[in-house]
């Protein structure tokens, strides 16, 4: 069974349905293609700038995934599901501003001097302040991950993320070069067993409007 790429989802039913699936089918199977699509579409994550700071490292193969396995702390999924994907942060992402930016002038979206005093910005930003490229690799990429988990949702698909492994020994096992952080894992296949459900604390409790007050 392979899954449909053309299936479409009422987006609102898609994030309510979506849960952290641990038990995968084995037999299943995702194709290269398959995969593909889907993180092209999780490529279509906003970021700042439009630097694109993610990188996707794709498991699929059973001897990866056996050492996947222990670097993960026996977590099950990532043996069992189609494919683990570990995203990764760019931590050089300012690197892809000229080519990114040069493709909008070539296309009439922007002109030669925004694109370079856009280009002086990000140089500013990862040169001058410390944790700039590591906070950017982070969040952009939880973006795409994100985005990642909605669109196998939406294609019938589950999946699971995952922080709690060793990025250390990910970075060894998998020759990781220095320009990458790793953010998380992210399980994707087909659930063998459905998701527990969880509790979700009312949003009035997650919410302060206009500020947090102040105390006297």
């Amino acid at each position: 069974m392979n899954v449909n790429l053309d299936s479409k989802q009422d987006f609102l039913t898609v994030a309510k349905e979506r849960h952290a699936v641990k038990r995968y089918d084995r037999t299943y199977r995702m194709s290269e293609d398959e995969i593909k699509e889907l993180l092209r579409i999780a490529s279509q994550a906003p970021s700042a700038w439009n630097l694109q700071h993610w990188h996707f490292l794709v498991v699929t193969d059973q001897a990866s995934k056996d050492i996947l396995l222990g670097i993960a702390n026996g977590q099950q999924q990532v043996v069992e599901a189609s494919a683990t994907v570990a995203i990764l942060g760019d931590l050089q992402a300012d690197r892809n501003a000229e080519s990114i930016f040069e493709a909008d002038v070539q296309a009439g979206r922007l002109s030669p001097e925004i694109k370079a005093n856009l280009i002086l910005q990000i140089q500013g930003a990862y040169t001058n302040k410390p944790n700039w490229a590591r906070d950017q690799a982070f969040s952009n990429a939880s973006l795409a991950a994100m985005q990642l988990m909605l669109a196998a949702k939406a294609m019938g698909l589950d999946s699971c993320p995952m922080s709690g492994f060793n990025p250390d020994k990910l970075i060894e096992a998998f020759a990781i070069p220095d320009r990458y952080v790793p953010v998380m894992l992210v399980a994707i296949g087909k659930a063998a067993e459905p998701a527990r459900p969880s509790v979700r604390l009312p949003v009035e409790e997650k919410i302060h409007w206009n500020g947090f007050g102040f105390q006297v």
